[in-house]
């Protein structure tokens, strides 16, 4: 059955509205999927720290679902994913304040309060969640408005909210919240009590591909729009660009490569062991009950943040010449541990990372070219050791490695992932997240049916990947130089 739907997909820079359409033809169905409105996500610095502009972000996304209603009159339903861990607060229907920026220090001293209640161990044990310092829970332990509350909302469920009316958290964004009970896969009311956390703000948990309804009545007629059905995906955004890579064989790694580098594998059930906390990797919730095992690495955020910085003073980059300059950079290229904490806030990155190499005697990269390449050179390596890091924990052996997301548009990147790894890496497709927004909303609507690995095959007839296989001579040889200081992770 043929038909279309509008994914909203919210990113830490910028937003975009998608008309997926799902059309059916003999023996395999194919999938398009278009841009139909891309606006920016500008966080807003005030007195009291880094927020988001959610009212913003909220109408940049109504223009878009008006303007794909039009584009396709026939259009079902609409869903929403985003990035994870932020939140706002409501008392009624009344938002407290604009939600902080994980960005923003304030999670600094909420840290120290949480782990004075419960210990790493046992917060890993119950959660399975990867130590990150600007996880849900520490971000509630600073929050100087949690009792004036009734309600808090994933950013997705607050766009969701304010649709459709309903107030749900949807499964694979609350399990980074780092409250949810890894085995039961809902609130864990022991750990909230520990914490002491107001219970009544927690809402229900619910799968992918629940209905929230229709799209307010008052919101439909301003837009112009018929009462499109509201449905829950993986609001994740991870969740749903796992769903959107073409996995074809059982021994694949992914990587959606955006501003962050999310790195694991698909798994069945969690693995909890004291070797997987110890680095830092996380058990969160996917798509049909799956368990995405996976470490955050920092992303192209690095590689972002220092064109931001560059370009500060008018000095335009082109991103496109900086990358064949940085391709064509020839001799060793030295590594820096991408995850260090002074890497996390928006600033000079070029002037961090070179303070990292002048701490350990080291030289650093001296043109924006040499640099690029240190950047992407180091990412791979990060990429490589935590896939090789994953296959060791989970005990699944990994033969190839899928990149999707804006980082697969990245050749160099790519080509030196496959050549630090050891393994072919599969590219694409760049809207992974949009698709499996789409591919799960048609489920839900019937127009496809079937598992994740039968959702996959469409993304994989639609977006056939490129493929960079591994560079053994010529090039960098896979593991020449070990990343540093992992000790810095987590």
């Amino acid at each position: 059955m043929s038909g279309s739907v509008a994914a909203v997909d919210l990113g830490a820079s910028s937003g975009r509205v998608v008309l997926g359409r799902v059309l059916a033809g003999g023996s395999a169905n194919r999938l398009e999927i278009s841009t139909v409105h891309r606006f920016a996500n500008r966080p807003v610095a005030t007195i009291d720290g880094l927020h988001w502009d959610v009212l913003g972000l909220y109408r940049d996304l109504l223009d878009g679902i008006g303007l794909a209603a039009r584009e396709e009159p026939s259009l079902r339903g609409v869903a929403v994913d985003s990035w994870a861990v932020d939140y706002a607060l409501l008392r009624g229907s009344r938002m407290l304040g604009s939600p902080f920026h994980y960005r923003d220090t304030r999670t600094e001293s909420g840290v120290p309060a949480v782990h004075a209640a419960v210990s790493p161990g046992e917060l890993y044990a119950a959660t399975g969640l990867q130590h990150l310092p600007f996880n849900t829970l520490y971000q509630l332990a600073a929050e100087d408005l949690l009792s004036q509350a009734d309600a808090l909302l994933l950013v997705p469920d607050l766009v969701g909210y304010w649709l459709s009316g309903a107030r749900v958290t949807e499964a694979t964004n609350a399990s980074t919240t780092g409250l949810v009970n890894v085995t039961s896969g809902d609130w864990d009311e022991e750990l909230i009590g520990r914490l002491g956390l107001p219970r009544r703000v927690f809402q229900p948990i619910v799968e992918p591909g629940t209905s929230l309804g229709g799209l307010r009545a008052p919101l439909a007629a301003e837009l112009g729009v018929p009462p499109l059905e509201v449905t829950t995906v993986g609001s994740h955004d991870t969740a749903s660009a796992v769903v959107g890579v073409p996995m074809l064989t059982d021994d694949a790694a992914y990587i959606s490569c955006g501003t962050w580098g999310l790195v694991g594998l698909e798994l069945e059930a969690p693995v909890l062991s004291e070797q997987s906390r110890a680095e830092n990797f996380t058990n969160e919730r996917g798509v049909d009950g799956r368990i995405r095992y996976l470490r955050n690495v920092m992303g192209l955020w690095l590689l972002s943040e220092s064109v931001r910085w560059w370009e500060r003073d008018g000095d335009r980059v082109d991103l496109t010449a900086l990358l064949e300059q940085a391709a064509a950079v020839r001799g060793p290229v030295p590594l820096f541990a991408v995850d260090d904490p002074r890497f996390l806030a928006p600033g000079d990155v070029p002037v961090r990372i070179a303070s990292w190499f002048a701490e350990r005697g080291l030289a650093a990269p001296q043109s924006r070219a040499e640099m690029a390449r240190c950047v992407l050179e180091s990412l791979a390596q990060a990429f490589a050791d935590t896939v090789e890091t994953a296959e060791r924990l989970a005990g699944k052996p990994v033969g190839v490695i899928h990149l999707v997301g804006g980082g697969a548009q990245n050749r160099l990147l790519c080509r030196l992932t496959a050549n630090r790894s050891g393994r072919p890496v599969l590219a694409g497709p760049v809207e992974a997240t949009a698709c499996g927004n789409v591919l799960v909303q048609a489920r839900t609507h019937g127009l496809l049916a079937g598992d994740l690995e039968t959702l996959r095959a469409v993304v994989a007839e639609s977006y056939p990947p490129v493929r960079y296989a591994p560079e053994l001579s010529g090039g960098v040889a896979p593991m020449a130089h070990p990343h540093p200081d992992k000790s810095v992770r987590g």
